[in-house]
């Protein structure tokens, strides 16, 4: 996607550059009792700089993510939203900048932990992170299996119950499934057993990046009906997306990236109603409805 000097000139106005422009905004109270009480998670300044690179990857993003809401980071490829997402989880060091995890900071050994522990993670191709010589069943039971310090071990109804809740949360029907393998899948049904698997643990925070780019149409829209039954639940989503039609359909909030900055943030129906910068429409007429 390339834009041109017009463009450029009138997206220079970023709500978080360098260039005498100012810092982010806090988020509004645009989305009513989401953003009552204390973040689940929140990002204050991060920035993130690659060893040979002139420019940031990341450049002081901030962001709250209140218990309940979703979250979407839309923005083309390069933009910088998956190191963000990164760096907001402690996979990646951060250069700059602070993480607090229901109020803690993830500095502390232990809270980057409780916040592992309590992430479910979605990534853009399942079938990478979906073993194939195992069942649905094996692949969705797993993390119950895995033994964090401080928790009981699970019987095998308990993990069965689990199992079937979390299928029939992404629509997967455990008749239908349990026993397939992942090759006997669509790119949309391997995708929702990796959302299956990420939920059996029952985490505070569900995260996804990219979840339908690598799935056929097809696949796309049973994908996005599994994605709005979370959001309808109250689940608290953190989506990274290149699609704003997308992003319509399953954030509350919306913040577009573009170069490592953030240019222009706030509800959903703000953004894609009201779009403020020219980078913003442009994604806007790229939109997959």
């Amino acid at each position: 996607m390339s834009m041109n000097k017009t463009d450029a000139e009138n997206d220079g106005n970023t709500v978080n550059g360098r260039n005498g422009v100012g810092t982010v905004k806090e988020a509004d109270a645009g989305n009513g009792e989401k953003e009552a009480g204390r973040p689940l998670l929140e990002v204050k300044e991060i920035g993130k700089r690659y060893a040979g690179s002139s420019q940031p990857a990341v450049d002081r993003i901030s962001f709250r993510l209140f218990p309940g809401q979703a979250l979407a980071l839309v923005g083309e490829s390069g933009s910088g939203k998956s190191t963000t997402l990164r760096l907001a989880l402690g996979l990646d060091q951060a250069d700059q900048g602070q993480v607090f995890f229901e109020g803690r900071s993830l500095d502390q050994p232990a809270v980057s932990s409780d916040l592992k522990a309590q992430t479910g993670l979605v990534f853009q191709n399942p079938f990478t992170s979906l073993n194939p010589r195992w069942t649905v069943a094996s692949i969705v039971s797993e993390p119950l299996l895995i033994k964090r310090r401080g928790e009981r071990r699970m019987g095998k109804e308990e993990v069965r119950a689990r199992v079937l809740q979390a299928l029939t949360q992404v629509s997967l029907d455990p008749r239908d499934f349990l026993g397939r393998f992942p090759q006997d899948l669509s790119g949309g049904q391997a995708q929702r057993v990796a959302m299956a698997r990420a939920l059996v643990r029952h985490p505070r925070l569900f995260v996804a990046d990219e979840p339908v780019s690598a799935v056929d149409v097809g696949g796309r829209l049973s994908v996005v009906r599994a994605f709005q039954g979370l959001k309808e639940e109250g689940k608290s989503l953190l989506l990274v997306l290149h699609d704003l039609g997308i992003a319509q359909q399953l954030a509350d909030r919306i913040m577009v990236m573009r170069q490592g900055r953030l240019v222009e943030e706030g509800t959903a129906e703000d953004v894609i109603g009201h779009p403020r910068q020219a980078y913003t429409r442009q994604l806007l007429a790229a939109a997959e409805w």
